[in-house]
Order: C-alpha cells, then sequence, then structure tokens
C-alpha cells in the first residue's frame, strides 16, 4: 500500500535533514588557536625588516655624526665609525632571521638594498672624504691640500659608486657565478661585498680614535685606500660568505668557542681586533685571487691533439 503523499515529504525531509547534520558533523572546525597562530606567522615578517630598519638608523645616525665631526671633533667621527660597525651586524642579522624564520620576501630584499646604499654607501664615503681629506691641517700648502680634497673627492664618489654597482649586480645575478676565480658556489661572494667594504673603513677610521689624517702622504695612501676597497666590491675575485655555517649542527663546540673569542676580543680591545678582521678579510680575497692564478699557471698543459690521417 502506497504512503500518503505527505510521508514522503516528511521523510525526504527529514533524510536531507539528517544528512546535512551528518555533513556539519563531518567539516572540520578551525580551532580557536589556529588564529593567533596566523597571526604570528604574519608577525614573523616584520622581524627581517625590524633589523633592516636598525640598519639604516645607524646610517643616519653616522652621517649626522660626520657631519658634526666637520668641526674638528675626533669623536664624532668615531661614533661614525661604530655606528657603521653595528649596522653591519644589523645587516648580517636580517638575512639570517629571514632565512631560518622562512619569511623572506620581495619587499625585504628591496628595502634591504636601499638600506646598504645608505648606511654602506652614502656614509663610508662621506666619513673616508671628512676623514681622510677634508680635515687636513691649515698648515699644510694650501694648493697640495686642494688637490687632496679635489681627488679625495673623485675617490670617495668612486667608491659610493662602486658599492651602488655592486648591489645593483647582487640583485639581477640570478646565478651569481664569476668567470675567473673558478666558478666558486653560493659558499662565496661574487667581490667583496659593500657592507665588508665599508667595515674596512669605519674600521681604520674607529682604529685611529676618530683622529683624522695629518699629512698630504697620508692622504694619498688612504686616497689608494679607498679605491682598492672600491675596486674589489665590482671585481669577480670571490669572498668567503659565512652562510655554510650551520648553527644548527651536532657539533657546533668549535663554532661557539670561536665565535666566543672575536667577540670577547671585540670587547675589550675593538680598535686593534676590529681592524685587523677588516684588513684580514679584504685580503683574504686577494690572497685567494692569487691562489687561483697560480694554481692555473702551473697546472700543465694539455697534450697536442693531431688530426687523424685520411689514408688507410
Amino acid at each position: 500500500m502506497p504512503a500518503p503523499p505527505g510521508s514522503e515529504r516528511r521523510t525526504e525531509h527529514g533524510g536531507s535533514l539528517k544528512m546535512s547534520l551528518n555533513i556539519e558533523e563531518q567539516t572540520p572546525r578551525r580551532r580557536e588557536s589556529d588564529h593567533p597562530r596566523g597571526k604570528l606567522r604574519k608577525g614573523m615578517y616584520i622581524l627581517p625588516s625590524l633589523f633592516t630598519t636598525a640598519n639604516i638608523a645607524a646610517g643616519f645616525y653616522a652621517i649626522l655624526q660626520t657631519v658634526h665631526g666637520a668641526s674638528g671633533g675626533a669623536r664624532h667621527l668615531d661614533f661614525a665609525a661604530m655606528a657603521i660597525g653595528f649596522a653591519v651586524l644589523f645587516d648580517g642579522l636580517d638575512g639570517r632571521v629571514a632565512r631560518m624564520t622562512h619569511t623572506a620576501s620581495d619587499f625585504g630584499r628591496e628595502l634591504d638594498s636601499l638600506a646598504d646604499v645608505i648606511t654602506f654607501g652614502v656614509a663610508p664615503a662621506l666619513l673616508a672624504w671628512m676623514w681622510g681629506f677634508h680635515l687636513l691641517p691649515a698648515a699644510i700648502d694650501p694648493d697640495l691640500r686642494l688637490r687632496a680634497t679635489q681627488l679625495g673627492s673623485i675617490a670617495c664618489f668612486a667608491f659610493l659608486m662602486a658599492g651602488a654597482s655592486r648591489l645593483a649586480r647582487f640583485n639581477i645575478a640570478k646565478n651569481p657565478q664569476p668567470s675567473n676565480p673558478g666558478r666558486p658556489g653560493k659558499k662565496y661572494f661574487v667581490g667583496m661585498p659593500i657592507p665588508a667594504g665599508a667595515g674596512v673603513v669605519a674600521a681604520i677610521v674607529h682604529y685611529s680614535a676618530g683622529v683624522p689624517v695629518t699629512s698630504w702622504w697620508t692622504a694619498m695612501s688612504w686616497l689608494m685606500m679607498v679605491v682598492v676597497v672600491g675596486y674589489l666590491m665590482v671585481s669577480t675575485w670571490r669572498f668567503y660568505s659565512f652562510k655554510d655555517i650551520d648553527f644548527r649542527s651536532r657539533r657546533p663546540f668549535r663554532l661557539i668557542v670561536v665565535i666566543a673569542v672575536v667577540v670577547a676580543s671585540i670587547a675589550l680591545f675593538s680598535r686593534p681586533a676590529l681592524f685587523a678582521i677588516a684588513i684580514l678579510y679584504m685580503a683574504s680575497g686577494v690572497l685567494w685571487r692569487l691562489q687561483w692564478i697560480f694554481h692555473r699557471k702551473a697546472r700543465p698543459a694539455p697534450p697536442v691533439q693531431r688530426e687523424a690521417s685520411h689514408t688507410p
């Protein structure tokens, strides 16, 4: 006997209602603890930018102190050099933090490049010109003093352009492999990085406690140093990048000891320690280059390959 039409509708309606309830029960609900995790994930992207902001602040402070040092205050130039040194630390931390937290972004890379131009380009170039040329004593022959100041301006501008070119080349290079130094991998930088170039300038100024150059010959030596540092930045010579250091390795004891010794040396003897670190890092690229040149010359020439005769 067929069921009444109303009962079929009630059964069908009840079945659809039961099915919808089952679907709702099977659908996973978002836990309340998931929302803070998403916010925390978004907040992690701020960490590298905070270090980059500290980098820009240190560069701006270095420029201000260099301008104050125009009146002859050696301590202002020393403060500018120390600010650039702290900026080198911040620049290394922002990249390390971005890689460890997997928060690298195009915005962070562009912001970091702009910060490097200010902190490691403009600030050290102005500091190098003020410390080595502009504050030469008035007792020096006026013509020599004027020539030294003019040549120093050109050298410091070349340093700034070399640093900017180094950053531009680094940004556009998808696979930075130099053709000359044996095609190193990501373990090495192609050319001395701009923070290291700025660190050389800052370390030398800090080693002198900010006391400006007092002789014409010293100014010419300083000019050559600025030019050499600028050339190393745009060269294809390789410099160690420290990117292969793994703090999560099973045996980080030796690494911790080395870092502790370096930190203690900088804390207790900042002037000679930073000076030695900067000069040794700059010399490392030159030594690796010379080693590659001599190794290539010592390599035996390949045997002469003659074309086979076509006669049977």
